[in-house]
């Protein structure tokens, strides 16, 4: 059942007492541990084993570590996406949200895409709604903020900075040119130093077009509470990174927190204040809200509990891994936790998935246990910085890496040879600098144009033969 239909538990033929149905698997969340974990288990599982039930808002998985490269326009938007339907078949995915589980009554209550709502028996659990971004009560965040997980804010923002840019070039107030020309990112992760750093690449090299804006005219801001950024690579790497931000005129605050961005107002912590149009939250996530709508064992970040085996602690037939689960960390200190992260994800998916198979097999089942290997992170165009093995690299050889190993890790031949013939294609042509600010309201125009259409003007009719005879005899006769 693939079309995506909501299935009608109580239309199911009543079980034979004498024979074993084959379990129901929930998978909850499509995004890298659903879609990662369904696959495998579409792969390892016997044909009538169990059946898979993927339950996914949208109709694909994203491949978030390419978004910067979409957002500056190296690769087209749609080659980082996967599409559920096609890689998932012999699945029935579901187009909807989960609402709410009773795990302890086999039963999650699934809103459709549709508006319907209904529940939905199943044998096993595999919870994977991910992550929202963190936030903090911070006045105007709402209004002006805008986040990076998704392809349609990776879009929005490369729109909104070439948008942007046309406004600088032509007006001429010099407040609104400095307001319009400024950028702020908020968190120093990878999300936020990726992005920052492909969008100003992409600025940079848009300057060319515009006569009057040079690439001196444009701020970017990078503010971050902590110490320093890209806490996952080495502090000497992270220093380098900061060196090469601002050797290229980004002005890095570290250690300073956003007061206020209320009417495009940001105030800093350390007193600095300006006007900007553009501001990019990246200051981390949280585990989905949904969590707290099951009877589910959660802990006080409001993550699931989870066991080394990628179990729901205590909880019998219940499976969880990725952002949305304290996952522990066996090969760090003792009471620490994996990382949010997306190499995590898929290399817990994986796991998860074995373990399962395994169970639903009588086997012995193994506990998730990852070496770290190191960390990757593009700083633009044949820039970036690697810690790989207690190997440093540099500049073009870690941008190199970086897309090698993220290229490596992309679901589907078909999605691998997509962004290759991108990357290839960007060898012998330049990039589009085109803002298609429309895609965030494409009936704008359209509702200009009724407002504006005059109103029909109703000319007298002019009585005809019939209409003079039905009206009677005008004048003498």
């Amino acid at each position: 059942m693939a079309n995506g239909r909501a299935p009608d538990i109580r239309a199911r033929p009543a079980p034979d007492p004498g024979a074993r149905s084959a379990p129901r698997i929930l998978v909850v969340g499509g995004g890298y541990v659903g879609m990662y974990t369904a696959l495998r288990l579409r792969q390892r599982l016997r044909p009538g084993e169990a059946t898979l039930t993927v339950v996914e808002p949208h109709s694909y998985m994203t491949y978030q570590p390419f978004l910067p490269e979409a957002a500056a326009g190296n690769l087209e938007p749609r080659h980082v996406v996967v599409p559920l339907r096609k890689v998932l078949r012999g699945c029935d995915v579901v187009s909807g949200r989960v609402t709410r589980v009773a795990h302890a009554e086999r039963t999650a209550t699934v809103r459709t895409v549709g508006g319907d709502e209904y529940d939905l028996g199943y044998d096993i659990l595999v919870m994977a709604p991910g992550s929202v971004a963190r936030t903090l009560p911070i006045p105007g965040l709402s209004d002006l903020g805008v986040g990076f997980k998704s392809v349609a804010e990776a879009i929005y923002l490369r729109n909104k900075v070439i948008g942007h840019l046309d406004a600088a070039a032509s007006t001429r107030d010099p407040a609104e040119r400095s307001r319009a020309l400024t950028f702020v990112f908020i968190g120093g992760g990878y999300a936020g130093i990726e992005a920052l750093a492909e969008l100003e690449d992409m600025a940079r090299y848009a300057c060319s077009y515009y006569p009057n804006i040079c690439p001196d005219d444009l701020r970017w801001v990078l503010v971050e509470a902590t110490g320093r950024i890209l806490p996952e690579v080495s502090p000497a790497m992270g220093l380098y990174t900061v060196k090469q931000l601002e050797h290229r005129g980004i002005e890095v605050r570290l250690n300073t927190r956003v007061t206020s961005l209320r009417d495009g107002r940001v105030e800093l912590d350390d007193g600095a204040a300006f006007d900007a149009d553009t501001v990019v939250w990246t200051a981390g996530v949280r585990a989905h809200p949904m969590l707290a709508r099951t009877d589910l064992p959660l802990d006080d970040k409001g993550r699931l509990r989870a066991n080394p085996f990628l179990q729901v602690d205590g909880v019998e037939d219940a499976w969880t891994a990725g952002d949305c689960a304290a996952v522990p960390d066996l090969s760090g200190p003792a009471g620490s936790f994996t990382s949010p992260s997306a190499q995590h994800a898929v290399r817990q998916a994986r796991r998860l998935a074995e373990n399962l198979v395994a169970h639903l097999r009588d086997r012995p089942i193994e506990p998730y246990c990852h070496r770290y290997a190191g960390s990757v992170a593009s700083l633009g165009l044949h820039r970036g910085v690697a810690d790989v093995y207690g190997i440093k690299l540099r500049g073009w050889p870690a941008w190199f890496m970086h897309r090698t190993y993220h290229l490596s890790r992309l679901p589907t031949f078909n999605r691998k040879a997509r962004v290759l013939a991108d990357w290839t294609l960007a060898l012998f042509f330049k990039r589009e600098t085109v803002s298609l600010g429309s895609f965030a309201d494409p009936r704008a125009e359209f509702r200009r144009a009724t407002a504006s259409e005059p109103a029909p003007r109703v000319a007298a009719a002019r009585p005809t033969a019939v209409g003079r005879a039905a009206a009677g005899p005008i004048g003498p006769v």
